[in-house]
């Protein structure tokens, strides 16, 4: 297995394993093992690769099995929720401060292949991206639909913790926060 910052030749690759689990494509009995909401084009994974230095990829062998994405809020800021999320940074403190658009980044979507859920790769894809975004940011910043348990329990293993939830165009949302310094707990 091979965790590393995305490459420009890894974008259809992981646009296919984004395709595979979106809201919008996975079977209403599927859902439960979890899904993906926030929309991707080409031009948009190739921003964030070139510019935010923001995607990571698990590969088994020559197969993006699973993706994270990190971004800044100016790059998070094209879409609805993001905005609604910056707008409210600042009634959420963490680390005895509170959350602005330069101490904290956006975590997610993270996106794993149904056949390697459970074997570490969320530990370790979610451990190379806080690394390498704790070099920008002390403060990781997510949100994970209520509608998505499978998500929200993996999280919390991961040592998240929940800051808020809010609602936003009819859904339930948990915002989770994390220190970009600690090492994931094993």
């Amino acid at each position: 297995m091979e965790y590393r910052a995305a490459k420009v030749e890894d974008i259809e690759k992981v646009l296919a394993l984004h395709r595979n689990y979106h809201i919008d494509t996975v079977s209403d009995e599927d859902r439960a093992d979890g899904f993906v909401t926030t929309q991707f084009t080409a031009e948009l994974l190739r921003d964030l690769i070139e510019r935010e230095r923001g995607l990571f990829v698990a590969l088994d062998g020559e197969r993006v099995i699973a993706y994270v994405m990190a971004a800044s809020w100016e790059y998070c800021s094209r879409w609805p929720l993001f905005q609604y999320m910056i707008e409210r940074l600042g009634e959420v403190e963490f680390l005895g401060e509170e959350l602005t658009v330069g101490n904290s980044y956006q975590y997610g979507p993270i996106c794993i292949d149904r056949e390697y859920r459970g074997t570490g790769v969320l530990e370790e894809i979610f451990d190379l991206a806080r690394r390498e975004m704790n070099r920008r940011y002390p403060i990781l910043v997510t949100f994970i639909n209520k509608k998505n348990p499978r998500s929200a329990r993996a999280h919390e293993k991961l040592g998240l913790s929940v800051a808020e939830e809010f609602e936003f165009n009819g859904n339930s949302y948990y915002e989770l926060v994390y220190d970009t310094a600690k090492p994931v707990r094993g």
